[in-house]
C-alpha cells in the first residue's frame, strides 16, 4: 500500500480528483490545490444525520476547480447556511457548500475514487461528538468550528458550485 501525499503535494502530485457516489450515477472532478480551511473531520448534528455516521470527513476546494462529470445531483439546503448535494438514486451526500463566504465546496472524502490522497487535518465540532466515538489520533480538535468558515448570518447571493443548476429538494428553494 502506498502512502497517501501530504495536503501540501496535492496540486504537484495529483491536479485531478476524481469520485462519485456509490450506485456511479453521479460523477466529478476536482482540479487543482484544496483551500486554505483543507481537510477535516466533523462531527457535527448536522452532518451526522445527513449521512447516518457519526463523523464526515471533508475537503475544502475553490467552487471554480470542481465539476459534475455526470449525473444530476439533488440539492437540499439543510440549514439556513448551508447546501449539501446528493446522488438523487442512491443517497450518497457528495459536497457542502455555504451559502455565504468564500466560494469554497466540501467535497465528501470517501466519496473520492482515491480517498487515501486527502488525509483529514483536524476535527471540527468535536462538542457533537457522539459519546462512544472513540478518537484515536493526534489532531487538532476543536469543540467548534475551528480555522473552518463559519457564516456571519444572512446569506449571500451567487453559484456555489458548477452544479448550481441542480434541482432542490421541494421546500428547499434557497431564494
Amino acid at each position: 500500500m502506498t502512502a497517501a501525499p501530504a495536503p501540501d503535494q496535492l496540486a504537484a502530485d495529483r491536479p485531478v480528483l476524481t469520485g462519485g457516489c456509490l450506485c456511479g450515477a453521479v460523477r466529478y472532478r476536482v482540479s487543482g490545490p484544496m483551500s486554505r480551511e483543507g481537510a477535516g473531520y466533523c462531527h457535527c448534528r448536522m452532518c451526522q444525520r445527513s449521512t447516518g455516521a457519526p463523523v464526515v470527513a471533508w475537503a475544502s476546494f475553490p467552487a471554480e476547480a470542481f465539476a459534475f462529470t455526470a449525473g444530476d445531483p439533488v440539492a437540499y439546503r439543510s440549514s439556513a447556511e448551508a447546501i449539501r448535494r446528493f446522488c438523487g438514486c442512491c443517497g450518497t451526500q457528495l459536497t457542502f457548500a455555504y451559502l455565504e463566504g468564500p466560494p469554497f465546496l466540501d467535497i465528501a472524502i470517501a466519496t473520492l475514487d482515491d480517498p487515501r490522497a486527502v488525509p483529514p487535518q483536524f476535527h471540527l465540532w468535536t462538542a457533537s461528538r457522539i459519546p462512544w466515538l472513540k478518537l484515536g489520533d493526534d489532531l487538532p480538535a476543536f469543540d467548534g468550528h475551528g480555522a473552518d468558515f463559519r457564516p456571519t448570518g444572512g446569506m449571500a447571493a451567487g453559484p456555489q458550485s458548477s452544479s448550481a443548476n441542480a434541482p432542490l429538494l421541494p421546500g428547499t428553494d434557497p431564494d
